[in-house]
């Protein structure tokens, strides 16, 4: 084969435009608690009531959280049946691991049904599924589980990612970009699922910042379908993934941390983590944006993962945002909290629907350009370029 034929051989397995989210799925277990009845709840089952000075610190981290609700799969029940679940450190990999590599792939699948059906197409044209979870590991992973519970064909190309924490959202548009650019016809299903029984324990008087992770995070799913070249026939495209990016802010060393232990999983805030990002977002906003000819970041769309309502606050405070830039990201973090990877998928669907509510011209709150952030551990940044596109009223 000659050289020509080779390049004319790879054109061809390449699409020719942009991958695009062509829809979108979320889900949740049942079970919800508010946040002005978890303090209660939770010393009340981690069996800590004794602990008034640390309840009293924990219901102030509560009322700041900007939390309203949470859902959850663990129930007072289940964690009565499991008291080890409730000690700050006692063995208990193996019975958070039978309930994660369960749920994680159930609450993923309810997601991609939801994705699925709004696609409209038949699930054997999905020639690709990545799959992210925070919670648990598993062989076969994750994304085996859901391949069969979806019933996709055993060809599927399968990624499974595990343990990437909250910038995953970020990650695996970034490969689901790739994967729809660079294999023509692909339409990939990119499934983010995180349940908090690998992280939930008691408090402790001696590390606040597993305190922090308490009043925080929440269960959830969510799950897009993407591609290059939609069949604008019988495909809808909602915004166009124009470049990806991740990098490692410097000085973040030990920012946040989470290890894998007989406990669980165990997460460690280390430093000012809203500081370091706030400190650092404009580099990536401006690297992202310089090549469009944009630097009024008000004059974009935003997707920002509420890691927690300081980040939120600084970065808001850093760029001069107007108020308004952040609704999308703290509506999910209100009704769900921070559910890790899941949350900036869930603000892209949070996007979408309100801009279609509200009668904008374009998916995102009428914007034209958008970027989409996921922060995690590293600390890590996935910085997404996004072009909104026309919302159709018919």
């Amino acid at each position: 084969m000659s050289v020509a034929m080779i390049e004319d051989f790879r054109q061809a397995q390449r699409a020719k435009g942009p991958a695009n989210v062509l829809a979108i799925g979320t889900a949740t277990p049942k079970h919800a608690i508010l946040q002005a009845d978890y303090p209660d709840y939770y010393f009340r089952v981690t069996k800590s009531e004794h602990l008034t000075d640390l309840k009293s610190k924990f219901e102030r981290m509560c009322e700041k959280s900007m939390i309203r609700k949470r859902h959850m799969y663990l129930t007072e029940d289940i964690l009565k049946e499991n008291p080890n679940v409730c000690a700050y450190m006692a063995p208990s990999l193996d019975v958070r691991q039978d309930m994660v590599v369960v749920e994680v792939p159930r609450l993923g699948k309810e997601a991609a049904t939801k994705a699925i059906k709004e696609w409209g197409q038949s699930k054997s044209k999905i020639t690709h599924l990545v799959f992210c979870t925070t919670s648990g590991v598993d062989m076969p992973g994750a994304d085996y589980q859901l391949t069969k519970l979806l019933g996709l064909r055993p060809s599927v190309k399968r990624l499974m990612m595990y343990q990437q924490g909250c910038f995953a959202g970020g990650a695996v548009l970034r490969l689901a970009k790739d994967l729809a650019e660079n294999n023509r016809g692909a339409r990939v299903l990119v499934v983010c699922s995180e349940v908090t029984a690998v992280t939930f324990r008691g408090p402790s008087e001696t590390h606040l910042d597993s305190l922090v992770g308490q009043a925080l995070f929440g269960d959830g799913a969510a799950a897009v379908i993407v591609g290059a070249d939609p069949d604008l026939s019988i495909e809808r495209p909602l915004f166009q993934l124009i470049s990806a990016s991740q990098t490692i802010l410097p000085d973040s060393d030990g920012a946040i941390d989470g290890h894998l232990r007989e406990v669980g999983l165990t997460f460690h805030l280390l430093k000012d983590v809203p500081g370091i990002i706030s400190k650092n977002i404009e580099k990536s906003l401006v690297e992202a944006f310089t090549p469009l000819g944009i630097a009024d970041w008000n004059s974009l769309f935003w997707i920002a993962h509420p890691g927690g309502p300081a980040i939120l606050d600084q970065v808001e405070s850093k760029l001069g945002l107007m108020k308004e830039k952040m609704e999308a990201t703290k509506e999910i973090l209100k009704e769900y909290g921070n559910m890790s990877s899941a949350c900036v998928l869930f603000i892209l669907d949070e996007m979408r629907r309100k801009s279609m509510e509200d009668g904008k011209k374009t998916t995102g709150d009428g914007y034209d350009w958008g970027v989409l952030f996921g922060f995690g551990p590293g600390l890590t940044v996935e910085t997404l370029v996004l072009h909104s596109q026309p919302i159709l009223t018919t």
